[in-house]
């Protein structure tokens, strides 16, 4: 059985992997569709962020609401009135990447390659 943070951290994997293959063009890094497929899909996993966003504050809460949340040497009402601002302002940043990333897609849709006088993609 996965863990919901072992889940989070296959996508980082997932990230790390394409920032790898994408250091260089060439194969299926080189031309304008590539980038769109590649945003789409950025686009789509930020999108969702929010709410993963939110989520993660769920075990906190819960924790919190039993009377049970534990701060080395600090106030458990104020850490947890700390974290549920910082979720606020991360949820805020992902809505304004997510809009980003759909402004580079839509930017980057009509790109295609001219293909005339490429020998490689003659009849």
């Amino acid at each position: 059985m996965t863990s919901p943070a072992r889940t989070l951290s296959k996508a980082g994997d997932g990230v790390r992997q394409f920032n790898h293959e994408t250091i260089s063009t060439g194969g299926d890094w080189q031309y304008p569709p590539h980038a769109y497929n590649a945003i789409g899909s950025l686009a789509y996993l930020v999108r969702m962020l929010p709410q993963a966003i939110e989520q993660t504050l769920r075990p906190v809460e819960r924790t919190h609401e039993q009377g049970r949340v534990a701060v080395d040497g600090g106030d458990p009402m104020a850490a947890v009135a700390e974290l549920r601002g910082a979720v606020a302002h991360a949820v805020i940043l992902a809505q304004g990447l997510s809009e980003a990333l759909d402004l580079m897609h839509s930017a980057v849709a009509p790109m295609g390659l001219d293909t005339r006088g490429l020998p490689e993609f003659e009849d």
